[in-house]
């Protein structure tokens, strides 16, 4: 049962049920002490009343070394791997940056290209991407991301792999959302924050988070590099680690080292070797098919026309107008912006042609974007935005959506990931799929309440999306070959 300190006695307080997780708990539930448990009140005073344990790290404090390992040597038919490094065992050194520019971009990008393949690299784990954020103001301590990025060298300093990782005094744009997780630990007078986040800030896609080199030792790196991230949540006396958006791959080896797995959903749509936006259509049931060229017929009739901007084409007076759209959206209710007008620029800059506009012009006035980016074999729809107070029906849809297949199809690309929620998405073609998040909760107690939470999540996530799946627009034999 979940409650808030009220007094300072020594009975102990009993830690929160799963069935609290996921909301809430009552409010006349809060100054209810429980006579069971392992929380000692006396204890928990000292959250509100003077903090007796050591604060986490600031990373202006931090050259933390978490270690040197010793790897097996490689097997003797093993590519590209001289006798020497056959004949004696090699060391691995793991240590902690506080800013990514310690690291240099070739190194950072070697890793994140390899650990997929250039063919399925995803741009927001870029150095250019991350160290925008940084740079900027956005991924910052000041925000609530302190960053205390892993690295892995061998015996000659090279980097084989590198974690993006974050210390957080907050759970904001992560989109995972583990807010009643905090309010449950705070109802116990156990604090929630800092925990520690491997993830690409503000942005919910999916790709690999432990990123290596394509070495002959790269298994045995992954496997320290977890323990090193292990054994951090400990040194940095955190109440948790969240790696959110992972691979399927890295969801399910996080499992074998203590990690509680969650599931989401998110809406993509997937080319079926489409010669252009027609033949698309043409998959879909009659209805839906006529639903979408009524929804593009509207941006002729409104004087609106459509430009994808790449790369140099893309100018300062975009990036300005895109910024002006980005706020008009993030400061109506319930948003906030986590991204500054510098970021898009230095973004931009870095990342070139990976960046795809969308833009609406109403004669020569720009009045809407979208922006996207451009993986290896993804288009990525991250934001939107329009002028304040402007009205163009359907024009959120042909920028985000209709636009970015039409950039699929022409690039050849495999998919295109809208970004997270909105149902809307389905009838436009982007079907419902799996995300995944893995969680290691230091607290035996919460490890148990968290992991049940989790479990009947899950059943509730994944009997969603078959029933959003079998609703979707697509002609039968189609819908049963996009099947997951």
């Amino acid at each position: 049962m979940a409650v808030v300190v009220s007094n300072c006695y020594t009975t102990p307080l009993k830690y929160p049920s799963s069935q609290f997780l996921g909301r809430s708990s009552p409010l006349h539930l809060k100054r209810r002490n429980q006579t069971s448990g392992h929380v000692n009140l006396s204890k928990i005073s000292a959250i509100f009343w003077g903090q007796k344990k050591p604060a986490a790290p600031q990373p202006h404090e931090m050259e933390v070394s978490l270690g040197t390992f010793t790897l097996a040597g490689p097997e003797s038919d093993s590519e590209g791997v001289s006798t020497n490094e056959m004949m004696r065992p090699q060391k691995l050194s793991v240590s902690v940056v506080s800013s990514i520019s310690e690291i240099s971009s070739e190194e950072w990008d070697a890793c994140a290209i390899e650990a997929t393949g250039a063919d399925k690299m995803n741009p927001f784990l870029s150095h250019g991407f991350l160290s925008s954020l940084e740079e900027t103001g956005c991924a910052v301590k000041e925000t609530g991301w302190s960053p205390v990025h892993i690295v892995a060298r061998n015996e000659s300093e090279e980097i084989l792999g590198v974690v993006p990782l974050y210390l957080k005094s907050n759970s904001y744009g992560e989109f995972v959302f583990d807010h009643s997780w905090a309010d449950a630990y705070y109802r116990c007078g156990v604090p929630y924050y800092p925990k520690l986040q491997s993830c690409v800030p503000f942005t919910p896609v999916t790709g690999q988070r432990i990123l290596l080199r394509n070495t002959w030792c790269k298994d045995q790196v992954f496997e320290k590099l977890v323990e090193a991230l292990k054994d951090l949540t400990a040194k940095f006396k955190v109440s948790s680690l969240h790696i959110t958006f992972p691979s399927e791959n890295e969801w399910l080896k996080m499992k074998e080292h203590g990690f509680l797995q969650r599931v989401g959903l998110q809406y993509h749509w997937r080319n079926r070797d489409y010669k252009n936006f027609d033949e698309f259509l043409m998959d879909m049931k009659q209805s839906k098919r006529k639903n979408v060229r009524q929804e593009r017929k509207k941006i002729s009739t409104q004087n609106l026309t459509m430009k994808r901007l790449r790369g140099h084409e893309i100018k300062a007076k975009h990036w300005e107008s895109f910024y002006h759209f980005y706020r008009s959206t993030t400061d109506d209710k319930w948003g906030r912006a986590y991204l500054t007008r510098d970021f898009f620029h230095v973004m931009g800059e870095k990342m070139g042609d990976q960046v795809l506009l969308v833009v609406a012009e109403d004669g020569d006035d720009l009045v809407a974007g979208a922006l996207n980016l451009i993986g290896g074999d993804t288009i990525y729809g991250r934001l939107w935005g329009c002028l304040p107070q402007a009205y163009y029906p359907s024009l959120h849809f042909e920028a985000c959506y209709y636009q970015a297949i039409e950039a699929a199809i022409e690039l050849n690309l495999s998919k295109v990931e809208a970004g997270a929620q909105g149902e809307h998405k389905i009838q436009r073609g982007y079907l419902p799929v799996t995300t995944y998040s893995s969680h290691y909760i230091l607290d035996n107690d919460f490890r148990s309440a968290i992991g049940d939470f989790v479990g009947r999540e899950a059943t509730q996530v994944k009997a969603v999306i078959k029933m959003l799946h079998d609703s979707g627009p697509f002609k039968d034999d189609v819908l049963k070959s996009l099947e997951e």
